[in-house]
């Protein structure tokens, strides 16, 4: 199995458990860190000490900093601009789905309702993700 590099930014800390906790058993190798606001991601992005992430998941609906803001900031910056984002949101509304696609982000994966379902969804964010990186299409919204 490879070994990726994940961050995660959500406020809420029950969704931070379950995601590491579904990425461990998924991808075991892989080293997650999680943030609770957009502020303290950026703070790490832009740490020339810290590694940068494979793939960056972001959910929308944060304190000091939300996700939307938190994209563009990442695309902005030159040195964050090719990494992989997906936004990871409670809600699936499409004019917030065309403003994060339009905005840069790589996929949109709406938070799924079981642990089963997480497991697999965010293996498969993460695989197509990985796939476009080398050139493969896919679609925008992870179903599972």
């Amino acid at each position: 199995m490879n070994k990726n590099y994940i961050f995660l930014a959500d406020d809420d800390e029950d969704d931070r458990m379950l995601f590491s906790e579904a990425l461990n058993e998924q991808r075991p190798d892989s080293i997650i860190l999680t943030f609770d606001n957009g502020v303290d991601l950026m703070a790490s992005l832009l740490d020339r000490n810290q590694k940068l992430p494979d793939i960056i998941f972001l959910d929308l609906n944060m304190p000091l900093m939300n996700g939307e803001e938190c994209l563009a900031d990442i695309r902005r910056e030159p040195s964050l601009a090719a990494i992989p984002v997906v936004i990871y949101s409670t809600y699936l509304d499409p004019k917030m789905v065309d403003a994060v696609k339009d905005g840069g982000a790589n996929k949109y994966l709406k938070k799924p309702k079981s642990f089963p379902q997480l497991k697999e969804s965010l293996e498969k964010a993460i695989n197509s993700v990985l796939e476009e990186k080398y050139g493969v299409d896919s679609e925008f919204i992870v179903r599972y």
